[in-house]
């Protein structure tokens, strides 16, 4: 009588840690769902509809889950800036020769405070980088920044490879400063659009003004879209 109590228990036991063991695994399968798609369910919910409320334009077709979610593994280095549109090279022979290693910028609605960009080298890890062959702040071209994007809930001002988790939330009319040998520029954006990687267009130079235009990933989270802020030279 004992074994048949003790072989019912043990039997009992095993059903409890197998229907355990199967709920454990059941989150975990939903958990990894979930933080794949979150990126592209994001955007359909809420990054395009605050996107079209700002009239921002899109030079791309309205891509849906499906299409985004094909291209979720990618194995390129991003922190590299000429991997961002592998189509486009750089004319390094420029109308302005850049003439400083680095400036700062910054952009008081998104919290960034004197980030540092670089002008001789392309590790957006270590700091934003100017991309080889746009222009420079204060003169006349297209000075183009590259930084990193990520999930806004991991914004981190001072760290470069999450800083431009934000830079979605600016609008026409909101402000850039950058500090350039002494001289600080104040840009005002007047022009925001998502293109694909392939368009290379918010690189090319026009020299009527100065302009700074601001490069990262879209949505946040991912490396699918390029979100381009595009700002010009108020008066001095």
């Amino acid at each position: 009588m004992s074994k048949y109590y003790y072989g019912k228990n043990v039997q009992n036991n095993l059903k409890k840690y197998l229907r355990l063991t199967s709920g454990i695994l059941l989150l975990i399968g939903i958990s990894i769902i979930i933080y794949v798609l979150f990126p592209a369910i994001s955007w359909q919910i809420y990054f395009q509809p605050a996107i079209a409320s700002q009239d921002i334009a899109l030079s791309i077709p309205r891509a849906n889950i499906v299409d985004l979610t094909k291209n979720s593994v990618d194995t390129t280095d991003y922190t590299k800036a000429e991997n961002w549109f592998p189509k486009f090279s750089p004319n390094l022979n420029q109308k302005d020769q850049i003439d400083t290693a680095s400036y700062t910028i910054s952009i008081p609605k998104i919290k960034i405070e004197k980030a540092i960009v670089s002008t001789v080298d392309n590790d957006l890890a270590k700091h934003l980088v100017n991309y080889q062959g746009t222009g420079i702040p204060g003169k006349n071209g297209n000075a183009v920044i590259f930084g990193h994007s990520t999930l806004p809930q991991l914004f981190n001002p001072k760290d470069y490879k999450t800083i431009f988790a934000n830079v979605y939330k600016l609008k026409n009319g909101d402000v850039i400063y950058a500090m350039i040998n002494g001289v600080t520029y104040t840009y005002k954006i007047f022009k925001i659009t998502v293109v694909d990687p392939e368009n290379s267009s918010a690189l090319v130079q026009d020299y009527d003004n100065s302009y700074l235009t601001l490069v990262t990933c879209t949505p946040p989270g991912t490396t699918w879209k390029r979100l381009i802020v595009k700002a010009v030279l108020q008066e001095i």
